[in-house]
């Protein structure tokens, strides 16, 4: 085994980065170990040119001179994965949390492959959230990757926790493995989720990668590729249903734009690199199902949208990888509803893959358009109200304004541990269907009507 070449050719330090002078030709993403003072500390290589090698590393550079010793190890960063990693608590770059051993296992790469799009199984079996909203309105399919837009302040580590809790794959008795990978959490909110995950048991289907506020921002690039390595072991390695939540995307974000900043790259928009689009797509991609395999990898990322604006590029760029969005809303929040779920802005792409007969069942869709319709009109006259009155309605109106209202107090609010059952979900939207006459009930065929309908007082 030839000795690996240790390098004392430190130019200069900039933020988390090391420039090396003068070494042998190294690959892009290999793994860097400095020794400084008989402490060792890794990276990875950045950029690799013939006169100047970039380092990223992984715990700060503080401490780092020109005197440090640099040595490339020639292999990519990786991860020891085997079943023992599950029920486990770690650091954003796999380092154990929860003291207990170290990692043991096969040694695998942190950069995945992609799928053969050939080989890419098409998404199709309803996955029960037991959230409402979702599963009637903007429904999750295994291998779909969805996305939470949230804002600032917002209940979506709540909402991310139950549905880690209660998810499941109707007709089908295995349950999901959660992932969890946090990236830039306050210490608050590592213990909130690490306490969740045990006092409900979920912590011994779970693996947790926990990347806090004041650990270097270059760990934070590397622990979502952390997560779902692990969570493609499992799936298709161990035939597993595994469902990975990111929290928080623009917390990495704005990594990938500190860093871009201290290689003197030009910006984009907002000052994020132009080649974030890609970096995103890297991440979320690798969800999905292989043809041939029983296990899926499912993604929940979770994104909080600065100054609650959908347009800025973190959740602009997120828009156009992923299928489709679950947006929570202030308005709701203020009204302390509780997931405050915005179902208007909110979509799920392949939702038609996953609903009706033989899914969830064959009013699924109808039921969903007939409430989505009413419930955007009603918000449509909370203005005019606001302008001429109410009572300068007609009956119609009226209704559908009665309509919002219910639909938000009776349908959206769910308590944090209320685990709604599909068929309850749609017994609930007929429930409040009967608030409006069976003849205005315009996207709903008769014979479902026929089935279903009943008049209701609310």
């Amino acid at each position: 085994m030839a000795v690996k070449k240790e390098y004392k050719t430190i130019s200069r330090v900039a933020g988390p980065l090391v420039f090396v002078k003068k070494t042998h030709p190294v690959g892009y993403g290999e793994l860097v170990e400095l020794k400084i003072n008989g402490e060792q500390k890794f990276g990875q290589v950045l950029e690799t040119a013939d006169d100047n090698v970039v380092v990223q590393l992984f715990e700060g550079t503080q401490g780092v001179d020109k005197d440090v010793t640099v040595k490339f190890l020639d292999e990519p960063l990786t991860i020891k994965l085997d079943d023992s990693i599950q029920g486990r608590v770690l650091s954003g770059i796999g380092k154990p949390l929860d003291n207990g051993p170290g990692l043991v296992g096969t040694k695998t790469e942190i950069g995945g492959a992609a799928i053969n799009p050939y080989s890419r199984g098409l998404p199709d079996n309803f996955i029960q959230t037991g959230i409402s909203s979702i599963d009637l309105m903007t429904t999750l399919v295994r291998g779909q990757k969805l996305p939470i837009f949230s804002g600032s302040g917002l209940t979506h580590n709540d909402l991310a926790l139950q549905i880690a809790r209660q998810a499941k794959v109707v007709g089908d008795d295995s349950e999901f493995l959660v992932v969890f990978a946090a990236m830039g959490i306050t210490n608050e909110d590592a213990l909130k989720f690490q306490r969740s995950f045990e006092e409900s048991g979920a912590i011994d289907n779970a693996v947790l990668f926990i990347n806090k506020a004041d650990d270097p921002s270059v760990e934070r690039l590397v622990t979502p590729r952390m997560a779902l390595t692990a969570a493609e072991y499992f799936a298709f390695e161990k035939n597993k249903h595994v469902l990975v939540i990111m929290t928080d995307v623009t917390n990495y974000c704005e990594s990938l734009r500190e860093i871009g900043a201290a290689r003197e790259e030009i910006p984009g928009r907002r000052g994020y690199p132009g080649y974030m689009y890609t970096d995103l797509a890297e991440l979320y991609e690798r969800a999905g199902m292989i043809k041939g395999k029983t296990g899926s990898v499912t993604q929940l990322p979770i994104l909080t949208m600065p100054g609650d604006d959908k347009t800025h590029p973190i959740p602009d760029l997120t828009g156009y990888i992923t299928e489709g969005q679950v947006q929570l809303g202030r308005e709701l929040h203020r009204k302390n509803i509780y997931p405050s779920i915005d179902v208007l802005p909110s979509l799920s792409r392949l939702m038609g893959l996953g609903t009706g007969k033989g899914k969830t069942r064959e009013d699924h869709k109808k039921v969903a358009d007939q409430v989505f319709a009413l419930y955007a009109e009603g918000k449509d006259l909370r203005g005019l109200v606001a302008i001429v009155g109410e009572e300068a309605l007609s009956d119609r109106d009226k209704r559908k304004l009665n309509f919002a209202k219910i639909f938000e107090e009776k349908f959206l609010q769910q308590g944090l541990e209320e685990d709604r059952e599909f068929i309850k979900t749609m017994d609930l939207a007929w429930e409040i269907l009967g608030t409006i006459p069976r003849e205005e009930l315009v996207k709903i065929d008769n014979k479902l009507k026929d089935i279903y309908y009943k008049e209701t007082k609310l």
